[in-house]
């Protein structure tokens, strides 16, 4: 398992000297993307009725719930980086922990995952699930993932998910009212104005 893990890591992985145009790419989408998890989940908070918040909630925990998964998988099993064990080229800096899985697209698929099981947020989480790949692929290609830590991240965030809809009725209604009450007390301001929903 572990050689056809590095025949993969080595197949993806930047050569020595790429391509400036693709390097770029490649570093915002394993760097920066990931934002768009945080920036979809609070524009959709503030514009969105309760039943968009239920579920941003619920995809907030599915989310949360892998990273928690992934720390303990960290703890108990170690695997190193390709830059760990020097193999490959690496283009970004990194601490040297656990590989197994990744967080990034574990919290990307958890998300995403969770937006798919409802009809309302389907279109934005086919379109976050498809971001996974390219994220995915660049993380490996800049050195810092191999293929299987994406692998185990998909698993991860599919448990995650699965998870989270099963314990749903015992967690959201005091998430909900504990989110709404601090979204009441921030945007207070602005709710009096009508520029955000109550």
């Amino acid at each position: 398992m572990e050689q056809l893990n590095h025949a993969l890591f080595f197949w993806i992985n930047a050569p020595e000297h790429p391509r400036t145009s693709l390097l770029a790419i490649a570093i915002f989408l394993a760097e920066y993307a990931i934002w768009i998890i945080p920036a979809v989940i609070g524009i959709g908070w503030l514009r969105g009725g309760k039943p968009t918040r239920e579920i941003l909630l619920v995809a907030t925990v599915a989310g949360l719930i892998g990273l928690l998964a992934n720390q303990l998988i960290g703890l108990l099993w170690q695997h190193p980086r390709p830059f760990m064990l020097g193999l490959g080229h690496t283009f970004i800096s990194h601490a040297a922990d656990s590989s197994f899985p990744s967080d990034h697209l574990t919290l990307l698929w958890a998300v995403a995952f969770s937006l798919l099981w409802h009809r309302s947020s389907r279109l934005i989480g086919v379109m976050l699930a498809l971001l996974g790949f390219p994220v995915a692929w660049a993380r490996i290609y800049l050195g810092v993932h191999f293929p299987y830590d994406m692998a185990g991240a998909a698993a991860i965030a599919w448990l995650s998910t699965w998870l989270t809809f099963r314990a749903m009725r015992w967690y959201l209604p005091f998430i909900y009212s504990l989110a709404l009450g601090t979204h009441q007390r921030l945007f207070g301001y602005f709710i009096q104005r009508g520029w955000v929903r109550k």
